[in-house]
């Protein structure tokens, strides 16, 4: 079948180094020849749970080799992963997996609890894949990992009977307007081509397995996604270290931890970082400031950014502890890959949010027509050649975000820019006023309705205020009821017992009133700014 296809590299990869490590994680280390033998008995499982070419097996985990394991056992058997992020609550899981048709689910043992209600309201999911990480025994109603992973007879591949193909998906849920996920359909053809092709040096339009071979790297990288792979960041970059043939390395503790990271790197020798703008970068810097003799990062050939500021400040003192390395600083989205980019290099930072337009990216007027360079006319940036194919079943935002424009096709996510003369984009945000809080969507309508669901409360605005530890911290100002009281307990308990921990605000003003328009339109700018003033945040 036509097109590049993952299990097809990762096996070849495999197949070339099969004594090289490939997962690691703390004390654990798999060659690539186990983790090609565990993803076979894994894709085996799935298979006969009598699938369907094509049917969705969500990932319900946090960072482990796992995660990359069934990952390639899907693309083993035709079938598409599906992230799922391990924040959410009940309501929200309940209708991912369903807009998914998840008929599969691989989830971390901690997370049976929550499952357990929730498993007679989803009668597509066929198996439920449990992964040991010691918070009690596997219920009834799972497998084992490991069993289905030690199933596969030594030396035999896993086809399913509708075979491979570069047309199959990789589903990558992302937030939606109303808060709610939609899912991202990439064709693995186009991800291999735009990630892998990159860092090989090209590749061509026709599969080619033998020239990948002669083209992976000796040695090959060393790869550490700080943050979670059940984002398009994490995801995509171990993605490209594993097209490589190379190695992914994974953290032991469930929250960030810098002193681990750091000590992580020096101990594996990791070449790529993946990180999340300042909210990753700014602790892992004070950690190296504090103990400068302490961590060795000079095995770091490149740090890449996606989806958060990531300023010039921390960039500058990153260099300065590792000279040689590159700062990528990419602006893209689940829905459009290489918008623009930031590289610093050589002891020089780049400016905070100053970005190059990417090679296949435009910015695209309210009349539809491209912005020239440094007109100072205001567009949305969109990105053309390799894009998703739209939202799973969603054709209304698919057409919404994915246009013809001058007869080619692009990606416009919703950001709003400036082109200026040198061909740099000068970022504006988004109108949709999403919060962007330590790489998650939080968009404010969602929670202000959640809080406007107490009787205390008249009216509610939610907003990002600046934050050196979240990037944006999610802010509630609410507006009570005549004659009643309003505490800040109260109204994070409420917002806690509904939706995820990352969306509960982490401040509660109480105002006299919100000030909306007579035609009920709220002035985000204006709350936004008010609560920066109230938290003692500069404007500006």
């Amino acid at each position: 079948m036509a097109g590049w296809n993952f299990a097809e590299l990762w096996e070849t990869a495999a197949e070339a180094h099969p004594d090289a490590p490939a997962l690691v994680q703390g004390e654990r280390r798999l060659t690539w020849a186990e983790v090609d033998h565990r993803a076979d008995g894994v894709a085996r499982w799935l298979v006969d749970l009598g699938v369907e070419e094509q049917d969705k097996v969500a990932q319900y985990l946090y960072n482990c080799p796992e995660y990359m394991e069934s990952m390639f056992a899907c693309y083993k058997a035709g079938l598409a992963p599906v992230n799922t992020n391990y924040r959410y609550g009940p309501a929200e899981l309940r209708y991912l997996w369903d807009n998914a048709d998840a008929v599969a689910v691989v989830f971390h043992g901690c997370f049976a609890e929550r499952i357990e209600p929730l498993r007679r309201e989803l009668p597509k999911v066929r198996g439920w894949l449990w992964v040991d990480d010691g918070s009690g025994p596997c219920p009834s109603w799972a497998v084992p990992y490991e069993e289905a992973a030690r199933s596969a007879p030594v030396g035999e591949r896993t086809r399913a009977p509708w075979g491979r193909s570069g047309d199959h998906l990789y589903l990558l849920y992302t937030g939606g307007t109303t808060g709610m996920p939609k899912g991202v359909m990439w064709r693995q053809d186009d991800l291999v081509v735009l990630v892998a092709g990159l860092l090989l040096g090209g590749l061509p339009d026709e599969p080619d397995y033998e020239l990948f071979r002669s083209r992976l790297p000796n040695p090959p990288p060393v790869g550490l996604p700080a943050c979670p792979l059940m984002h398009g960041t994490g995801a995509l970059v171990s993605k490209g270290v594993w097209t490589q043939g190379g190695c992914v390395v994974t953290l032991t503790s469930r929250r960030y931890d810098p002193v681990e990271l750091l000590e992580t790197i020096g101990r594996e020798r990791v070449n790529v970082l993946a990180i999340v703008g300042d909210a990753f970068a700014k602790p892992m810097l004070r950690a190296l400031e504090a103990e400068p003799e302490r961590f060795d990062v000079s095995s770091l050939m490149a740090i890449t950014s996606s989806g958060v500021m990531w300023s010039e400040e921390t960039k500058r003192g990153l260099l300065a502890r590792n000279p040689n390395m590159v700062l990528l600083d990419a602006f893209s989205s689940s829905e459009a890959l290489g918008m623009g980019a930031s590289v610093s290099g050589g002891g020089t930072a780049a400016a905070t949010a100053k970005f190059q337009l990417g090679e296949k990216a435009v910015v695209i007027g309210e009349d539809g027509r491209l912005v020239e360079a440094g007109s100072g006319e205001i567009g949305m940036v969109g990105v053309g050649g390799r894009i998703p194919l739209g939202y799973y079943k969603d054709p209304e935002k698919t057409a919404k975000t994915f246009k013809v424009v001058d007869g080619k096709r692009y990606s416009i996510p919703g950001d709003f820019a400036r082109v200026e003369a040198d061909g740099t984009i000068t970022l504006l945000g988004r109108g949709s006023v999403c919060i962007n809080t330590a790489g998650e969507k939080v968009f404010p309508e969602e929670v202000e309705e959640v809080v406007k669901r107490l009787p205390e409360v008249a009216d509610c605005v939610v907003v990002g205020v600046p934050d050196e530890r979240w990037g944006e911290a999610v802010t509630a100002l609410v507006e009570p009821q005549p004659g009643a009281t309003l505490d800040e307990a109260t109204v994070v308990a409420h917002v806690r017992g509904e939706l995820a921990d990352y969306k509960v605000p982490k401040r509660v003003l109480v105002v006299d009133s919100i000030g909306r328009a007579p035609n009920g339109k709220v002035d985000y700018r204006r709350c936004r700014e008010r609560a920066m003033e109230a938290v003692g945040v500069q404007v500006g």
